[in-house]
């Protein structure tokens, strides 16, 4: 009998405030202390939208509503973990004070441009933030191997 191998589902959650993103500094492996765009791991049953809100909540203490889709994520090697697949929302702030908790040792907003040339970024997250910089005029979606125009 043929064993499969799937790829694991998660979340990322953009957070603009005053021209800053909301990231968090991870605690745990991979990439302990290296900022991070929050999200998390889809559980069974659960909706991508609902997952998202989900992660917002339990790592930064903020009750969100997911607004658009930057894009979907899928390079094989973008975690070191294994095979995982990241759709990334783009959202707003519906109520809660943003303190860490979760994986989240703590948190800061940072601009775009400060995010992409800080060199402890995790995962592909500098190339999901040069994305949402391009998303912001374009409107455009996109995808682990679609080139910014």
């Amino acid at each position: 009998m043929k064993k499969y191998h799937y790829p694991s589902i998660a979340v990322d959650i953009i957070l603009e405030k005053d021209d800053r993103i909301l990231v968090v500094l991870r605690k745990k492996d991979p990439f302990k202390g290296s900022f991070a765009i929050p999200g998390g791991f889809m559980n069974e049953g659960e909706r991508v939208e609902d997952a998202a809100t989900r992660e917002m909540l339990e790592e930064t203490n903020l009750n969100i509503e997911p607004i658009s889709i930057l894009g979907v994520y899928s390079a094989p090697n973008r975690d070191p973990r294994g095979h995982v697949v990241s759709i990334v929302f783009i959202a707003k702030i519906i109520s809660g004070t943003p303190k860490a908790g979760d994986d989240a040792d703590s948190f800061e907003w940072l601009t775009i441009e400060d995010l992409i040339k800080n060199k402890r970024v995790a995962f592909d997250h500098i190339k999901i933030m040069e994305d949402y910089h391009e998303w912001k005029t374009s409107k455009g979606t996109f995808w682990s191997s679609k080139e910014c125009e």
